[in-house]
């Protein structure tokens, strides 16, 4: 159906930031795959969000989330440049909105907490529209833009719950907590009765934001329990 002969993958991270410990752990998106694969991406996209998700209302019309991808650190100047292709080519009426879905977190650093942004998915972005030849071009030929996700040259839509889960991630009150070490790293103490000791990271309770730490004390190893704030990478 469309034609994408000039289609060339780039290096991708799914989850570029190791140090991230949630439950779901890591999630890589191999870095050079066949077109033929690309139809996987979707299925992986749905493994980290999750299923159970309550269907959200949608126009009735032909419109559909697709995901795009794009090269990876230019999300947001992607999406600004297909916004005014959508603009000055009058495609308001096929192409709705173009999302980079992003989640908050808290880093603690230096003994400090501090607010970032993270890309859910970085080097992809999603895009509302009813597909045809023209709103394909539209997107297709955007500077930055590598490809539509779909099976072949087959753009392929998220399903609803697919999207409503993106949606509610993005939506999420309460951020996520990210630290900058993970057990059987050495660490440096700042704060407490154990202040500028040295130790190593035994174990990392991220609902609890404590760290328990090994600490040499007295020639021997002391498990001690710690608040993030009180620790930072040695």
């Amino acid at each position: 159906m469309f034609e994408d002969d000039n289609y060339h993958d780039e290096d991708v991270d799914f989850d570029p930031e190791p140090v991230y410990l949630d439950e779901d752990g890591e999630a890589d998106i191999p870095k050079e795959e066949l077109p033929s694969q690309r139809g996987d991406r979707l299925g992986d996209i749905a493994s980290v969000l999750g299923e159970g998700v309550e269907e959200k209302n949608e126009p009735q019309d032909d419109r559909q989330w697709y995901v795009v991808h794009c090269y990876s650190g230019q999300e947001n100047k992607v999406r600004h440049a297909i916004e005014q292709r959508i603009e000055t080519m009058g495609m308001q009426d096929k192409i709705f909105d173009v999302v980079v879905p992003t989640e908050e977190e808290i880093e603690v650093k230096e003994g400090k907490r501090r607010k970032i942004e993270r890309r859910v998915f970085p080097g992809y972005i999603l895009v509302q529209m009813i597909m045809d030849e023209d709103s394909w071009y539209v997107v297709r030929n955007t500077p930055g833009v590598t490809g539509f996700v779909g099976m072949g040259n087959e753009p392929t839509p998220l399903r609803p719950e697919e999207i409503a889960q993106i949606m509610r991630r993005m939506e999420a009150e309460a951020p996520k907590l990210k630290v900058t070490f993970k057990p059987g790293q050495r660490v440096r103490i700042i704060d407490g009765p154990f202040n500028d000791f040295m130790g190593t990271v035994s174990d990392i309770d991220m609902e609890r934001a404590k760290v328990r730490v090994l600490v040499s004390f007295f020639g021997r190893e002391t498990p001690v329990e710690l608040d993030f704030l009180q620790v930072e990478k040695a």
